[in-house]
C-alpha cells in the first residue's frame, strides 16, 4: 500500500488544534455579544461546509458526464481499478467536466458519497485517454485522496482554518498531495513522467518535457523566493514533486529543497517503487 507522507499527520494535528482553538474563541466572542462576520463564519463552519460540499456534489451530478462502461469507459475502469488496489469497499462516482484547455482533476465528497472529477482535456475524441498512463496516475492520485481520508467531512471541518494559516495550512495540503502522489505512483508508476509533463507543459507539449532533466533542477534552484513559492503553494513545486516521484527511497521534501546524497548523481529512470519493485497489477475491480 502507498505510504502516507511523514509530515501529514503531525501537520494535521497542529492544524486541528489551532482550528478547535479558533472555534472556541468564536463561540466565546458570540457569547459576549460580538457578531463580527469572521466570528459568525467560524461559528457556522459545520453548516457552511456541509452546504458547500452538497452544492459542489450536486453541480457534478447535474452538469458533469458520469463515467460508465459506455461513457468514458477507460476512465471508468481506471477509477474501479484504483479503488480495488487501495482496498476500498465502494467505487467512487466519477465525472468528466468541460476543461476549456485546463488540466485538472479533484476529489471530494458529501455525506457517505465520494467522487472524482476529471477535466475533459485529459481525454481525446471518443472518450479515450489522451495519455493513458498519465490519466491512470492522475486518477490514482485522486482516488488516493479518498482512500487516505482527505475528503472526509470531519477532517475538512478540522481543517477549516487552513486558508487563514498561509504557511502551516499550505504545508498540510502539500503533505496530502505527496500522499496522493504515492497512491498515483502505486496505481500506475509509468504514468508519473507523463502526468508531470502534462502539468508542466500542457497536453500537447508534454512529450517534450524531459522528466529527469526537470527533476534534476530541484536541488539546483535555490534562494529565498524559491522557498517562499513552495511554502505558500498548495501543491509541491513541480521540480520537487518530480524528484520525489523519481527518488522513492524517501518522502518528498516539504520545506527544504531536495539534496543529492553526498554529491551523488540523481537516480535515473526505472522509477522503482518504495519497496524496490514495480507495483503489481491491481486486484479484481470492485464494480
Amino acid at each position: 500500500m502507498p505510504a502516507r507522507h511523514s509530515w501529514e499527520i503531525p501537520m494535521l494535528v497542529l492544524v486541528v488544534v489551532l482550528t478547535v482553538f479558533a472555534y472556541l474563541i468564536a463561540l466565546l466572542l458570540l457569547a459576549t455579544g460580538n457578531f463580527d462576520q469572521y466570528v459568525l463564519a467560524f461559528a457556522a463552519a459545520p453548516l457552511l461546509l456541509w452546504f458547500g460540499r452538497g452544492i459542489n456534489y450536486a453541480s457534478q451530478r447535474v452538469n458533469g458526464v458520469k463515467m460508465s462502461p459506455t461513457q468514458f469507459p477507460e476512465g471508468y475502469q481506471q477509477v474501479a481499478d484504483a479503488a480495488a488496489r487501495f482496498g476500498m469497499a465502494k467505487v467512487p462516482d466519477a465525472y468528466v467536466v468541460l476543461g476549456n484547455g485546463q488540466i485538472n482533476a479533484f476529489a471530494s465528497g458529501h455525506g457517505f458519497r465520494r467522487y472524482v472529477v476529471v477535466y475533459s482535456d485529459l481525454f481525446e475524441i471518443g472518450g479515450a485517454a489522451r495519455e493513458p498512463d498519465a490519466l491512470a496516475f492522475i486518477i490514482g492520485h485522486e482516488v488516493g485522496h479518498i482512500a487516505a481520508g482527505h475528503t472526509s467531512y470531519w477532517r475538512q471541518l478540522g481543517m477549516f482554518l487552513v486558508p487563514f494559516l498561509p504557511i502551516i495550512g499550505s504545508s498540510l495540503i502539500r503533505a496530502q498531495e505527496y500522499t496522493a502522489d504515492n497512491h498515483g505512483f502505486c496505481h500506475r508508476h509509468t504514468g508519473a513522467p507523463g502526468a508531470m509533463g502534462t502539468l508542466a507543459a500542457g497536453k500537447y507539449m508534454n512529450r517534450l518535457v524531459g522528466f529527469d532533466e526537470m527533476a534534476d533542477r530541484a536541488p539546483a534552484e535555490k534562494g529565498f523566493f524559491v522557498w517562499m513559492v513552495n511554502a505558500l503553494s498548495s501543491h509541491p513545486v513541480l521540480t520537487w514533486r518530480m524528484w520525489a516521484l523519481r527518488d522513492r527511497s524517501r518522502h518528498g521534501k516539504l520545506f527544504m529543497r531536495p539534496e543529492r546524497p553526498n554529491g551523488a548523481a540523481a537516480p535515473m529512470g526505472g522509477y522503482p517503487s518504495s519497496y524496490g519493485q514495480v507495483p503489481a497489477n491491481p486486484p479484481k475491480s470492485v464494480v
